[in-house]
């Protein structure tokens, strides 16, 4: 019997050595049950840039009575707090109250992963260069076409082509990131692609298809390794790959204007992120240990302690995993493709004050 326990204590020894933490990965609070889980206190020894938040909890205030207004008391004492204290210990004392987010594996690693706003070269019209057509939402009822029916030509002569790019693969990370800007040469005008529906069948990564099938090692998926890959394909290879995922999404055009997420509000980079409403409505604010990475997308053994609001939602922004928004063009897209590091995050509720509440504190 001893010995069998003796075994069993070896395994788990082993099984926590074999942790891994080399994506930002921590191990210092135990484990979580529950997606959100009330802690009275965060200890956090992080350095702390809470820089951004101001200015994008301004946008808020200013341009969304809807978020602002059941979130106001909330509002008010995180800039209260930053301004006397930024002590993370110290939030309860301004009546904050805290949940933290027990990441996928229950450990309290939630995943961080980046998202950022295209600019892509089209032409209104097609030519030998410029033949990858974008479409507005077609009327088609209950079953959309896949998207390799739409590779097909299912759209053909709807009148539903927005523009043409000169890549396919420019297009579909477009899709994924839901929204982006557009610049017309023939015409010199910028345009905002804003999303405009999707064809209602599920999404596959195709990130994780090229993992599966061995053609970039899991340690090195990013977007620029897949944008690598593809430079490299011939056309019906990158097609095929695209047809793995059916999902297929679809644009409104619009004046060129600031990114605005789900939310209705303009992101700031580095402040905002996407985020599961089922635990984090849009307005949520966030206290963040966020992953740092080096410039070939590795992570540097920091976190930074930041402010962050839940302003956008994706298709496959979960539970446990936020997508932090990196801004507008080709580095950002190229830092943001790099995110799939993890960092301990913490809800800021506070409680709502009751009408009896307020009744006495108006008659003192």
């Amino acid at each position: 019997m001893k010995k069998a326990l003796s075994v069993v204590g070896i395994s788990l020894l082993l099984a926590a050595c074999a942790r891994p933490t080399d994506r930002g990965q921590q191990y210092v609070d135990g484990s979580f049950d529950e997606v959100l889980n009330p802690v009275s206190i965060i200890a956090s020894d992080k350095p702390r840039d809470y820089s951004l938040f101001p200015g994008q909890l301004e946008k808020v205030e200013t341009l969304s009575p809807r978020l602002s207004t059941p979130n106001q008391a909330l509002y008010d004492s995180v800039k209260t707090w930053l301004a006397e204290s930024g002590e993370p210990t110290a939030l309860a004392d301004y009546g904050i109250s805290l949940e933290q987010m027990g990441g996928g594996d229950s450990y309290g690693n939630v995943l961080f992963t980046g998202y950022f706003s295209p600019v892509i070269e089209m032409r209104h019209q097609p030519d030998a260069e410029y033949r990858y057509p974008v479409y507005a939402m077609p009327e088609c009822g209950e079953r959309c076409p896949t998207r390799e029916e739409i590779y097909n030509g299912a759209l053909d002569g709807m009148g539903l082509e927005l523009g043409y790019s000169a890549s396919l693969i420019d297009n579909f990370i477009m899709e994924v990131q839901g929204s982006g800007f557009i610049h017309f040469g023939d015409t010199d005008n910028l345009e905002y692609f804003a999303y405009g529906g999707k064809n209602g069948h599920p999404y596959v990564s195709i990130g994780k298809v090229l993992i599966e099938r061995d053609e970039v090692p899991r340690e090195k998926m990013s977007l620029k390794a897949i944008k690598d890959w593809v430079a490299l394909q011939d056309e019906a290879t990158v097609e095929e790959l695209l047809n793995q995922n059916p999902s297929y999404v679809f644009f409104t055009p619009k004046a060129a204007h600031p990114v605005t997420g789900t939310a209705g509000v303009p992101l700031l980079a580095g402040a905002s992120v996407a985020a599961d409403r089922e635990y984090l409505p849009m307005g949520s604010v966030l206290l963040a240990e966020v992953p740092q990475l080096d410039e070939q997308g590795n992570w540097n053994g920091q976190h930074v302690l930041k402010l962050l609001m839940a302003l956008d939602t994706g298709g496959a922004v979960k539970k446990n995993h936020l997508d932090l928004y990196h801004g507008m063009g080709e580095k950002a897209g190229i830092d943001a493709g790099h995110h799939k590091h993890f960092g301990r995050v913490w809800k800021l509720t506070k409680p709502p004050v009751s009408a009896e509440a307020e009744t006495g504190e108006a008659k003192q």
